[in-house]
């Protein structure tokens, strides 16, 4: 899959709205009760990119980035102002704000993930595209150096250590992030007499897996 590492225009993904996307398939017994499974281990999150638009310099900015992108043809990164870092939206980024793993004493390289917890119950989702120079990383809650204790590739989101942390070691992180998408259609309808009247443009954008 071709994908472009750049970010659509923050500015104008602010104010859009979307969000995460599951799919659940539900079989009502005879008997009234449901039995309900899932083929996704992981949710798909889309997005309308038009709600963002609020002058015809912004429409004139979506057709150039469509059109570089050669619309559904290559993907791109997506910040979702909603969802965009390892903590609370109130709070700053901390190298402590994520549980990522634990060492083994041979592992050198590691997934950064954000956990989302309510009760008892959690999910575990990978994060493939954090953003140059947000990435943290803790072992033990003990603040590392990046480029003297590991490295992280901002294109999967796996960091690497130089020395296998040791079996039991806690592996924190914290990070601001992207979602890997793309558009969802081949062509972007606009009019100039609909737009000034508030009309706005109808532009999907969706997750896609890496």
């Amino acid at each position: 899959m071709s994908f472009h590492e750049v970010r659509f225009p923050a500015s104008l993904s602010f104010g859009s709205i979307g969000g995460p996307q599951r799919r659940t398939e539900v079989v009502t017994l005879v008997n009234g009760f449901e039995e309900r499974n899932t083929p996704w281990a992981h949710s798909r999150r889309r997005y309308d990119a038009g709600v963002g638009m609020r002058s015809l310099d912004d429409i004139e900015t979506l057709i150039a980035f469509f059109e570089a992108r050669r619309g559904q043809l290559h993907g791109f990164r997506w910040k979702d102002w909603a969802d965009f870092k390892s903590c609370a939206a109130s709070k700053g980024i901390d190298h402590r704000d994520q549980v990522i793993a634990t060492g083994d004493g041979a592992t050198t390289e590691f997934k950064l993930m954000k956990t989302y917890q309510s009760g008892e119950h959690s999910y575990a989702r990978p994060i493939r595209k954090p953003v140059d120079g947000t990435v943290t990383v803790g072992l033990e809650e003990v603040l590392l150096q990046e480029g003297d204790d590991f490295e992280v590739d901002l294109t999967t989101g796996i960091v690497s250590f130089d020395t296998p942390p040791f079996s039991g070691a806690q592996i924190s992180a914290g990070f601001e992030f992207d979602v890997p998408v793309r558009f969802d259609a081949d062509n972007i309808q606009t009019s100039l007499a609909s737009f000034k009247a508030g009309d706005l443009p109808n532009v999907p954008v969706i997750e896609v897996r890496i």
